[in-house]
């Protein structure tokens, strides 16, 4: 008996304490989690499908190259389904004047499902 006693008391004195997660602030108003897009399976999609792709050749996160920054890009365009069909098109059949005079070349060879995934990864990184 005294060892359920025990048991029950140790088991109340950790939860007292705090031993789970704190789902509230200093005001007592319930936490909402942050989800980070890196936590959406569809982010790590389109991550894999870009760097297994020629992508990085010509664009970087935050960086500049003969591309634009995937990071500019995601705050020029709002995640739409029509910006997202906009962009997976122009992924497929290349483009230019959007980001200067510097041509993006056509990738055929994407099929429009994962390029609609490329770009949902892209537009993603908006800060």
């Amino acid at each position: 008996m005294k060892k359920v006693f025990l048991l029950f008391a140790m088991t109340g004195a950790l939860y007292s304490c705090g031993g789970g997660s704190d789902k509230t602030d200093s005001t007592g108003a319930e936490k909402k989690e942050e989800k980070k897009p890196s936590d959406d399976p569809a982010y790590m999609e389109g991550l894999t499908l870009v760097a297994n792709s020629g992508c990085p050749t010509c664009h970087k996160i935050d960086e500049a190259s003969t591309g634009p920054e995937y990071r500019k890009v995601a705050e020029k365009y709002a995640n739409t389904p029509e910006n997202i069909s906009m962009l997976s098109a122009k992924v497929i059949k290349g483009g230019k004047g959007n980001w200067g005079e510097v041509p993006m070349i056509a990738h055929p060879d994407i099929s429009p499902e994962n390029a609609a995934k490329m770009v949902k990864y892209i537009l993603m990184l908006k800060k």
